[in-house]
């Protein structure tokens, strides 16, 4: 059994995972606490790490079942093929929140026309726009140089 990655309607994830677990599907929703602030009070409330993603652990031939569930979409592909999630990623993300020492967590990801700054390398400390983005590549606009260039993906790049 592998985990894999699944894509539900906006603000569905935490409904969705309890349905999935009712199916006798081992599903991972991880939640960080927040505080909200409204105009005449605060409350600490349970928000999805990932929006719009929960994480289930079943067989490949049974991958269907969760669409049994209102609510999901789709799975997460990554090169053709479900995105598979190792154990140990899991157990690290189970870890790190069920410790209670983190304290603030921020996720995102590469879009193309995000504003960059390359961090290392022959171009460190240039400005470039995300034009198109591959598997492992990336495609560079440098206004500033006045070209395109092509990046193996890295860490190399900073938000």
């Amino acid at each position: 059994m592998q985990w894999y990655v699944i894509y539900t309607k906006p603000r569905w994830e935490k409904r969705v995972c309890r349905e999935i677990e009712e199916l006798e599907i081992e599903a991972y929703c991880p939640v960080i606490t927040e505080v909200r602030q409204w105009s005449d009070r605060k409350k600490k409330v349970e928000t999805p790490l990932f929006k719009s993603y929960v994480f289930v652990r079943l067989p490949a031939a049974s991958r269907d079942k969760v669409f049994q569930v209102h609510g999901v979409i789709r799975f997460l592909y990554w090169l053709g093929k479900p995105a598979v999630v190792r154990d140990a990623e899991i157990e690290t993300l189970k870890h790190w929140l069920d410790n209670g020492r983190v304290e603030e967590i921020e996720t995102g990801h590469l879009t193309p026309g995000d504003q960059i700054t390359i961090a290392t390398g022959n171009f460190k400390g240039q400005e470039a726009v995300i034009k198109e983005i591959g598997n492992k590549r990336l495609r560079l606009v440098l206004s500033s140089m006045g070209f395109v260039v092509n990046v193996k993906l890295s860490e190399a790049l900073e938000g």
